[in-house]
């Protein structure tokens, strides 16, 4: 097997590199607190991506992003210290090239079963991003419930 050579997307993954600092706010209306933290974004070879948080009293949190150009979508996983789910990513960039939106099921946000989530990645610039995140509800509409702002490090 060769190594592929990095795409564009690939690329456009390397902007997540670095050493940044978080604030997680929820939407009104949704119990979700506050929260601050740092996550070392970090390369897997020129392919792979992957962000390494820390939740405080929620514990650590991982994220490994990569492009696969045989299918033309982005793909990854994310788990935390404070779930037993590992959410499995299926994405796209958008046309203008600063969001990615990443879809994965997960547990139901309310009751049993499971939910459709979409998290929205948009670079503002080299070093602010955020990320929104919604759930699908019910009668198929998107519903926000948090959005964390990362501001990246001088070092």
């Amino acid at each position: 097997m060769t190594t592929p050579e990095p795409t564009a997307e690939h690329r456009w993954l390397h902007q997540l590199l670095g050493n940044w600092s978080w604030t997680t706010e929820a939407v009104p209306g949704h119990d979700h607190p506050t929260m601050t933290g740092k996550e070392e974004g970090r390369s897997i070879g020129d392919i792979w991506v992957e962000l390494a948080g820390d939740m405080g009293d929620h514990g650590p949190t991982r994220m490994t992003l990569g492009f696969n150009p045989a299918t033309g979508r982005f793909l990854g996983n994310w788990v935390g210290g404070m779930m037993t789910h590992m959410w499995v990513y299926d994405g796209a960039l958008s046309a203008d090239g600063t969001t990615l939106v990443l879809e994965a099921t997960g547990p139901a946000w309310e009751g049993t079963g499971t939910s459709l989530y979409r998290d929205v990645v948009q670079v503002i610039g080299p070093d602010e991003r955020t990320l929104k995140a919604y759930v699908q509800v019910a009668d198929g509409s998107w519903t926000q419930f948090m959005t964390t702002r990362y501001r990246r490090e001088k070092v």
